[in-house]
């Protein structure tokens, strides 16, 4: 298996989707990749991170600034 294709399978790696036999391949190839051990962990921890992220809404004049300067910042580039 190359990275090309155990980046194919990382989303339903992830989301235990894999069959045994797919299971097994992406497992061998961890074996002997590290950028992959790599890509894998600091995927699952970005989603743990993610879930764990509460949304706080900002105040109306705050946004309205924030968005504003985004927008300009846009138009410069």
């Amino acid at each position: 298996m190359t990275c090309s294709e155990f980046l194919a399978q990382l989303d339903d790696l992830i989301d235990d989707k894999v069959s045994v036999r797919m299971r097994a391949d992406l497992e061998e190839h961890l074996h002997g990749c590290e950028h992959c051990v790599i890509t894998l962990s600091t995927t699952r921890k970005t989603i743990e991170i993610y879930r764990k992220h509460v949304i706080y809404e900002l105040p109306n004049e705050l946004r309205d600034r924030l968005q504003k300067a985004i927008l300009a910042k846009c138009k410069k580039c």
